[in-house]
């Protein structure tokens, strides 16, 4: 599998980790959550980000669980391993451990407590240092580490850093600063193109790709839709993009409830029966009967909305509530 580059497109789907009931690893679930992203035809597989929960894994389990990923995804899409971590020698070689198990790149949030441009900038430089030729994914996501990257440091931290391949723009709300980032590179004399996958749901995916993304690096738990609306979206067929997108809409807004989006994820794809838990690993959220009665209540209707779209599904799948 190739090294990832400024030409990364599509879909690449972050994944969930899966745990038992009692909150070990699950191997065999992540054996069929890898095979049901295949299946959805995503581009790439991302790991071990927020959604992943990688702080509350070993250092064994991080490890164990890229090769795992890996030699499942046997070439057939791109894994990137998000490695963020406080220290950096430690970030420096868990991303090495993961570009030789087989990693395409890694991805890099700034670490929390930036507060400066120039504080920023000394990290992505040190960076950049410390993974020398490793292809990086750079994360922005203010919401969670309070960390604010104008559009002007981005441009800059991407003229300047050749190993820098995509950005992850999560900022929220973020279009104006897409289009920014974006222009930078209209004549080519500021910098090279870079690639921009969104985050946050998808939930302004279809405006965001209006603005230049070339789509999405989300855990939406129907990958299907990423990967159709990012598929039609490129083949000029963005009506019917449109129309994909919003029967999915309410569910993509309800994953996006602080605190509890993670347990709906989880839930979903356990109803779908893709993984056999929906355990995350504490401090973690859980669902309340009312939680699962409404997340049944959305599932049914999309359901209803699939069908009246004539959408077949690319995976096994138990879309109602149980």
């Amino acid at each position: 599998m190739a090294l990832l580059d400024e030409t990364a497109r599509g879909v690449y789907i972050i994944s969930a980790t899966p745990f038992t009931d009692t909150g070990a690893m699950d191997w065999a679930s992540t054996d069929r959550l890898v095979d049901f992203y295949l299946e959805c035809g995503v581009d790439g597989i991302t790991i071990l980000g927020v959604m992943g929960e990688a702080p509350k894994l070993t250092a064994e389990e991080s490890t164990a669980f890229v090769e795992r990923v890996v030699k499942r995804a046997a070439g057939r899409a791109q894994i990137v391993v998000g490695v963020s971590n406080p220290g950096l020698p430690q970030l420096g070689d868990f991303a090495r451990r993961a570009m030789d198990l087989g990693a395409a790149g890694v991805m890099v949030s700034p670490v929390p407590g930036l507060k400066t441009e120039e504080q920023i900038w000394a990290y992505l430089e040190s960076v950049a240092a410390e993974l020398g030729e490793i292809p990086v994914v750079l994360q922005d996501y203010p919401q969670l580490t309070q960390v604010f990257m104008s559009a002007g440091l981005l441009n800059r931290a991407f003229a300047t850093f050749p190993t820098f391949k995509m950005l992850k723009h999560e900022e929220a709300p973020g279009l104006r600063k897409l289009s920014r980032v974006r222009a930078a590179e209209a004549t080519g004399e500021r910098r090279r193109r870079i690639s921009i996958l969104v985050g946050n749901g998808g939930i302004h995916l279809c405006q965001e790709l209006a603005r230049g993304a070339d789509g999405a690096m989300t855990g939406f738990a129907f990958p299907e839709m990423l990967v159709e609306v990012c598929r039609l979206w490129a083949a000029g067929e963005k009506e019917r993009a449109e129309d994909i997108y919003d029967a999915y809409l309410p569910v993509v807004r309800h994953e996006q409830q602080p605190g509890i989006g993670l347990a709906l994820r989880k839930e979903t794809l356990r109803r779908r029966g893709i993984i056999a838990s929906a355990k995350t690993r504490a401090p973690g959220p859980t669902l309340d009967d009312d939680d699962r009665a409404e997340l049944t209540h959305l599932l049914d209707r999309l359901a209803r909305a699939i069908r009246s779209l004539g959408l077949a599904s690319p995976a096994p799948q138990r879309i109602a509530g149980e």
